[in-house]
């Protein structure tokens, strides 16, 4: 009686112990189930974020890539010119200008007309263009200047008249502006205007002593008459 007692005793004991295994054991693997879970859900948000953040700045940056390319096309859209200014000015030399700037605008940068200047018969309002020769006549030289004979009028000069020496009006400072004619040639220039009229084309030039055809060929791109 004794030993079936014992023997039942023990069944139940290995029953509990075996049922309590089996417990922790599902408690274990549960645990593990939902840290699992949480650490997938963890690691997919931040992922979902990331995706989302990316977008909102590839949608910005077209806006931001717009706006410089608009600024950097009206930079490259702002044409230039360069003039040459002489004469009676104070720093006479090459500058640029915007392409529709005005005669006063290229004196003031050549800092302007010095006290032996006539900046009076100079149409100074007219519009300049590119690679022209601007000559500020002195005081003495105003009387052989006019706007209609320098093609200076706003409107009336032509691109091939435009920034050349007139032979029949320009002055001695001027005429030793053209390579190749120094003092003595520019004045045998005035004393034949006053003998025989006006030059009634530029190969005319050549009938002054000491202007052939090496001299002319390079002055004939740079006066008109």
């Amino acid at each position: 009686m004794k030993n079936g007692w014992k023997r039942w005793i023990r069944g139940w004991s290995l029953i509990v112990i075996l049922l309590s295994v089996l417990s922790v054991s599902g408690c274990s693997v549960s645990e593990e189930d939902g840290l699992q879970e949480v650490t997938e859900k963890v690691s997919q948000e931040p992922e979902v974020s990331q995706k989302d953040s990316g977008k909102s700045e590839d949608q910005e940056k077209p806006g931001q890539t717009e706006g410089d390319t608009d600024t950097g096309s009206k930079k490259s859209a702002e044409k230039k010119i360069w003039v040459y200014v002489c004469g009676a000015v104070n720093a006479p030399g090459v500058y640029e200008l915007k392409e529709d700037a005005r005669l006063y605008e290229a004196i003031e940068l050549a800092g302007g007309v010095n006290q032996e200047a006539a900046p009076e018969v100079l149409n100074q309002a007219r519009v300049l263009a590119d690679g022209e020769r601007i000559y500020v006549p002195k005081q003495d030289e105003a009387e052989s200047y006019s706007l209609q004979d320098q093609g200076l009028e706003s409107n009336a000069g032509t691109a091939d008249t435009r920034g050349k020496i007139n032979i029949n009006t320009a002055g001695k400072e001027e005429l030793m502006t053209l390579p190749g004619i120094g003092e003595a040639k520019a004045e045998k220039i005035l004393r034949y205007r006053e003998e025989h009229g006006a030059f009634r084309s530029i190969e005319d030039v050549m009938q002054i002593e000491g202007i052939k055809e090496g001299v002319f060929n390079k002055i004939k791109e740079d006066i008109t008459i």
